[in-house]
């Protein structure tokens, strides 16, 4: 039934908008969940124009997901679009260029009963309505899932990469700023985490040209939503030599505080670093992708024997980064060398890190961040830690599996 609604919505609405010309973004006017007389939940949302949008529903956790194309959300909080005790959370923003997501974490399966985008004649104001009826597990199951629309696949990782570059040629970095758009990441006195990375990454990038030896290229240079997938896809179309993702996270309990750095391990290295992973990983949980499907088995021999040369390479990077950090700034994280089981850091052929800043829950680490003069500092650090790297894997390249 989800993707049934999907698909007529996209239709119905796509004919309405064919008979008014529209300019600009929707703006949201108003609205959000509200419970039902007789049980369930339904989402009123009023706009300022009608748009293209689906609808669909995703499980582990139950969620409802709508696309638009696309609303301006403007300073509204989250929180005020829920008003449900059906409705456990509400996310909502910019999921990629040219649409916005709404992401709703229901308490208790629903399915969508009833679904209508309505306009005026003239043009003007339009009213969304999503009606949501209990129903069990076994059938919120079997109507869920993302709609297989070919104009909204994701990118997927693959093993192309460019052809090798001369001798001497300037390393290809990938900077990933972690979070954005609808997934803000950690917040604390107003500041998010996916602003606060994407202004260090564009720092950290303007350092590592300066020195001539490197291209580098960002994974996001706006505040815009990207799966963890897309993350590695564009780091392998790059031809990246060096991966690197940038977060700036808060832990719920106990006191952490400075940079560390991670490379990948199946298992977390202590319940911190596997509670970070979790939390870095749900972020396509969040909106509403569903991440599954294995590798077959000639591909995963492949892939291992592969990482068998990567993990020694990413690790030894780990180090130099953190010796780099630590002679820049005087300190880093008191274990800072850790290993978790961070999707992001899957890539089998490119030497991968993430580099926890600092921890928005330490008041100490959130001044930092904040400070421009740190900021030059943790920039500089990564820089001397990368130019070591470089020099000491050059000396071993020759011992490497060819």
């Amino acid at each position: 039934m989800s993707r049934i609604f999907a698909f007529l919505c996209m239709m119905i609405c796509a004919s309405s908008l064919a008979a008014q010309e529209t300019s600009g973004l929707a703006r949201y006017e108003g609205g959000g969940f509200v419970d039902r007389r007789f049980g369930g939940t339904q989402l009123e949302l009023k706009l300022s124009q009608g748009v293209p949008w689906r609808v669909f529903t995703v499980a582990d956790p139950y969620r409802l997901v709508v696309d638009f194309r696309e609303v301006d959300w403007g300073t509204v909080e989250a929180k005020a679009l829920d008003a449900s005790d059906k409705v456990k959370s509400v996310r909502m923003g910019s999921f990629r260029p040219g649409w916005s997501r709404l992401v709703a974490e229901l308490t208790e399966p629903l399915t969508v009963a009833e679904a209508s985008l309505k306009t005026r004649k003239d043009g003007g104001s339009a009213e969304l309505l999503l009606k949501l009826a209990p129903t069990d597990h076994a059938a919120f199951l079997a109507h869920a899932g993302v709609p297989r629309d070919p104009d909204w696949e994701m990118p997927r990782p693959h093993a192309r990469r460019p052809a090798p570059r001369a001798a001497g040629a300037p390393l290809v970095v990938v900077l990933d700023p972690g979070h954005g758009g609808i997934d803000p990441g950690a917040e604390r006195g107003g500041v998010s985490e996916a602003n606060l990375v994407l202004k260090f990454a564009r720092e950290l990038r303007d350092v590592l040209l300066r020195s001539g030896n490197y291209e580098v290229v960002l994974t996001r240079n706006s505040d815009t939503f990207i799966s963890l997938e897309a993350r590695v896809a564009a780091a392998h179309d790059a031809g990246a030599d060096i991966f690197i993702s940038l977060h700036a996270d808060a832990l719920d309990s106990g006191v952490a505080h400075g940079a560390a750095v991670y490379t990948l391990a199946e298992d977390a290295s202590d319940e911190a670093s596997q509670a970070l992973a979790e939390r870095h990983d749900r972020d396509d949980l969040l909106a509403g992708i569903d991440l599954s499907g294995s590798d077959d088995r000639v591909a995963q021999v492949l892939l291992d024997l592969a990482r068998l040369d990567n993990t020694p390479r990413s690790q030894a990077m780990a180090k130099h980064i953190v010796d780099g950090i630590k002679n820049a700034l005087g300190h880093v994280h008191k274990d800072p060398q850790r290993e978790a089981a961070f999707s992001v850091l899957k890539s089998a052929d490119i030497p991968s890190v993430l580099i926890e800043l600092g921890f928005l829950s330490s008041q100490k680490d959130l001044q930092s961040l904040q400070d421009p003069a740190w900021r030059a500092g943790m920039a500089a650090g990564i820089r001397d830690g990368l130019a070591a790297w470089a020099i000491e894997d050059k000396a071993l390249a020759r011992l490497r599996r060819q």
